[in-house]
């Protein structure tokens, strides 16, 4: 066989991923938050890029005349929009925009003299508001003047310095301080500090049980049990058939009461009592301090009922980012660019900004197109309540719109719709179906879990309702549900057996 050399000329077809294209696609799944630093890291990268400010519509008026005044004539750097070579303008521009003299704030030679009738001396920010007409200005950071929060390693090591003297058993207590989580609880064991310190496991035990009596009661345990236990002591109330019951708290979460009756050797009333007394304490005393600010949601979409019965979709625009290309300051800087390299990045600068806009642009219609798709198939839901929640994939919603499942998956993650229902994960509105019982309309698993939900909250303790008996009247209702599901839902909801149910209704009414 002889072997020779050759040429051939093949066409073919490939999807190749750019990488502004794997950028684009990956612009669509970030939150409003992820995506605004994203932008913001843009914005300082790129000098091409500037935010869209929102026009102000207000106008300064004069207080004799009522007319605007007007704007005071713009040098030629501004006309040109030349931002970056002037970016906080003149002395005397500066001066004028907030009406003090800034020879005399800024003087180094003295103590600055307070303003014309004031009583007595006033501090520099009361001055400037003075100075501004009583206004405080709009770039003021309030949130700098607010005292911040005591956090709970502070808290506890305010206390360690009082409590102990010795500087190496405060430096055991701070390590140990350093290992308590939010909650309040010890995420170490004794041996493990002492070997990792190179301490006798006395002193470090020691030291804990300083700390274990520190302000919150409970702080610095190491299971639920002993946070339990540090609160009932400080308390005075660990008698020896309350550390029975804390030593058994699985029987107390299954509502055996008859074991707990026989362990602690108590009667129903004072086992009422013990259990009462449990329900007072704080299982996560940390939490008192040290917590952040809670971040609202911020819905992307608002969905709202339109004059003609329907449902108008918007897109909230505190949420969507503006951008705009600064085509003049590339039209000056592009023909006094001689190096290459500085072409070069110009160059890139400007395709990286058209095409972001574009992308934001893109992914803002997406949402919306996918939003305005749910809020179609959704329409009962949104009309009557949960249990008209129809199941939907996401295929039914990308064959809608004509885009791909994965596309629609992405579009729905960390995005969230306000309704008139409230506020709901786009994947919130994406249920499997469950088959109906007579050959009908499948139901969503929502709808179900909501039915279920409503059945246990709705039964008496004469009358408590097992998974069978639930299976029972969800199939008279049409639903074909096993029993096997029935008890995956109500797990999932956090909702314990029928027995342990019949246990705490049975307590409750003792207790009453």
């Amino acid at each position: 066989m002889a072997l020779s050399q050759k040429l051939e000329l093949r066409q073919s077809q490939s999807l190749v991923m750019t990488p502004q294209l794997m950028q684009a696609i990956k612009l669509l799944q970030l939150s409003h938050l992820d995506l605004s630093a994203y932008v913001d890291a843009e914005l300082e990268r790129n000098p091409l890029l500037e935010r869209a400010e929102e026009p102000d519509f207000s106008s300064p008026t004069d207080a004799a005349s009522g007319e605007p005044e007007p704007p005071p004539p713009a040098s030629d750097d501004q006309r040109d929009g030349d931002w970056l070579e002037s970016p906080l303008g003149s002395r005397e521009a500066i001066e004028a925009r907030l009406d003090t003299d800034l020879g005399n704030v800024f003087q180094d030679d003295g103590p600055a003299e307070p303003p014309h009738g004031a009583s007595e001396p006033v501090g520099y920010s009361e001055w400037a508001s003075v100075g501004s007409g009583g206004r405080i200005d709009d770039d003021s950071d309030l949130d700098a003047y607010v005292s911040a929060s005591t956090s709970l390693a502070d808290h506890l090591s305010e206390q360690l310095s009082l409590a102990e003297p010795d500087p190496r058993r405060r430096l055991i207590g701070q390590y140990l301080i350093d290992l308590v989580d939010d909650a309040g609880y010890l995420a170490a064991d004794v041996p493990e500090v002492a070997a990792k310190l190179g301490a006798p496991e006395e002193t470090v035990a020691d030291v804990l049980a300083v700390i274990q009596t520190f302000d919150p009661a409970g702080v610095a345990a190491r299971s639920l049990a002993e946070c339990l236990a540090l609160q009932l002591k400080d308390r005075d109330r660990f008698d020896p058939a309350m550390q029975v019951l804390v030593a058994n708290l699985p029987l107390l979460a299954k509502r055996d009461f008859a074991a707990l009756r026989k362990l602690c050797e108590v009667d129903d009333e004072d086992l009422v009592d013990m259990v009462a007394e449990l329900k007072r304490l704080d299982p996560k005393p940390g939490l008192a301090f040290g917590g952040g600010p809670v971040t609202p949601i911020v819905p992307d979409v608002f969905v709202r009922p339109a004059p003609d019965g329907g449902w108008q979709v918007d897109l909230n625009t505190d949420t969507l980012p503006r951008l705009l290309i600064n085509q003049a300051y590339f039209g000056r800087v592009a023909p006094v660019a001689k190096d290459a390299k500085d072409k070069t990045f110009l160059a890139d600068c400007l395709q990286t900004a058209t095409w972001l806009t574009r992308a934001l642009d893109q992914r803002a219609k997406t949402i919306l197109k996918v939003a305005m798709e749910i809020t179609r198939q959704q329409d009962a839901f949104l009309a009557h309540g949960v249990e008209h929640l129809r199941p939907l994939v996401l295929k039914t919603v990308a064959d809608a719109i004509s885009m791909h499942e994965s596309t629609v998956s992405r579009v729905t993650s960390n995005k969230y719709m306000a309704t008139p229902r409230g506020i709901f994960e786009m994947k919130y509105f994406f249920t499997s179906a469950i088959a109906a019982a007579g050959g009908g309309d499948a139901h969503s698993a929502e709808a179900v879990r909501h039915r279920i939900k409503q059945m246990i909250d709705a039964e008496s303790a004469a009358d408590v309702l097992s998974d069978d008996t639930i299976v029972k009247r969800l199939r008279e209702a049409g639903i074909d549900i096993a029993r096997r599901t029935v008890a995956k839902y109500r797990e999932g909801m956090r909702i314990p057996s029928s027995v342990q149910r019949r246990r705490e209704k049975q307590s409750a009414a003792a207790a009453s």
